[in-house]
């Protein structure tokens, strides 16, 4: 697997935590301890602290990294001291003891299914089922054949290309679905013959963890797992990088147009812009009309204090704009223009979004973020192209 950027994963994964809620505490002091608890559910899952070694999986890896790091901040005891139950700061760890869960299977083991008429907080055997299913993961044998969808997944899910969101409303589950379940990225590789149940239909399914195992669960108790058990929280889905109209003028019914990618090249006599005209291009992504957006360009020292003309322009359908634009801008940032200019005010400017970058070369990556490959590929501005690797 390639190196990741745990740093980077972590700012990436805050786009995926539920909102704030209003508190005393400051905004800071809500993420520490958010994190502090997901390595705590890491730990009550799994019987075990987080490692770094080379079969953990993604999620397990910032965990350990997080947990030293809240253990190396003095001012973290304090803020965190009184929810540390199982001695994770002080690496005195309690591991969990028996659950309330166990003790029940214990106890039907004894007195027969159905014996115990109420105990508070014990779940279903439905969903007891589900939870031992997950848990029943075997070494998968053929793991390398896998192992590249996953390592795709994680650069697309940096790049903006794939979407994480809640497992709610949509329980549909299909071969080639992605998921994220306790914590690591779930792989549906094959989906069996229907199996009838009374008035509802199953299948045997068989599913690919991130860390090399795999199960055979079905597929209702994969989605109760997403659903979210007592002891699992609330899974994830992974949306696919096929948008549809995604860069098309055209668009279906229901389709939510997001906004406008549009590239510019600028009219200044600029000496240098006007020698480079024809590979100097703006990139840039509008909620609105471009024509509004670049009205009175000549006065914006942003346009260069110039006018400007449209060379190409490509429709977003439900993509969030700001990521879009800053993945342009991150796959030509070696090729950013340097240039400093005066804004009416006198003050001198030095405007971002202007690439020395051909307009074939931005339809090439267009077209490659719409397929999923821009994230094998960089641009190399000695070749004025986009190479692979």
């Amino acid at each position: 697997m390639s190196e990741i950027d745990l740093d980077e994963l972590a700012s990436e994964l805050e786009d995926f935590a539920p909102p704030e809620k209003a508190t005393g505490r400051s905004a800071r002091d809500e993420r520490l301890i958010a994190g502090f608890e997901d390595i705590q559910r890491f730990v009550a899952q799994h019987g075990r602290l987080p490692s770094e070694h080379a079969d953990a999986d993604i999620f397990e890896r910032l965990y350990a990294v997080r947990l030293e790091r809240l253990r190396a901040l003095p001012e973290c005891e304090a803020l965190l001291a009184p929810l540390d139950s199982q001695g994770l700061l002080s690496g005195d760890a309690v591991l969990p003891e028996p659950s309330l869960d166990e003790l029940a299977d214990e106890l039907e083991a004894m007195l027969g299914e159905g014996s115990i008429q109420t105990l508070k907080h014990v779940r279903s055997s439905a969903e007891k089922r589900a939870a031992q299913e997950i848990a029943d993961q075997t070494r998968c044998e053929d793991f390398e054949q896998f192992k590249p969808l996953f390592e795709e997944v994680e650069r697309e899910l940096k790049a903006g290309l794939r979407k994480s969101l809640p497992f709610e409303g949509d329980a549909s589950i299909a071969q080639g679905n992605f998921f994220i379940l306790s914590g690591q990225l779930t792989y549906v590789a094959e989906v069996g013959e229907t199996i009838k149940t009374g008035k509802e239909s199953d299948a045997r399914l068989r599913v690919i963890y991130a860390n090399g195992t795999e199960s055979n669960l079905l597929l209702r108790s994969l989605q109760r797992a997403l659903f979210g058990l007592r002891d699992n929280p609330k899974g994830r889905r992974i949306t696919d990088t096929d948008f549809g109209p995604l860069f098309s003028g055209e668009f279906e019914e229901g389709d939510i147009e997001s906004g406008t990618i549009y590239v510019l090249r600028s009219l200044s006599e600029h000496p240098y812009v006007a020698e480079h005209r024809d590979v100097i291009h703006k990139i840039g992504v509008t909620g609105g009309k471009v024509e509004t957006r670049i009205a009175g360009a000549e006065h914006d020292a942003t346009y260069l204090l110039a006018k400007v003309e449209v060379v190409a322009t490509y429709k977003l359908a439900g993509i969030n704009r700001v990521k879009m634009e800053n993945l342009f801008h991150k796959l030509f940032a070696n090729a950013r223009l340097d240039i400093s200019i005066n804004d009416r005010f006198g003050q001198p400017v030095a405007p971002k979004e202007w690439f020395l970058v051909p307009l074939f070369v931005i339809d090439e990556a267009v077209k490659r973020i719409q397929d999923g490959s821009i994230t094998d590929y960089h641009y190399d501005q000695g070749l004025a192209a986009l190479v692979k690797g």
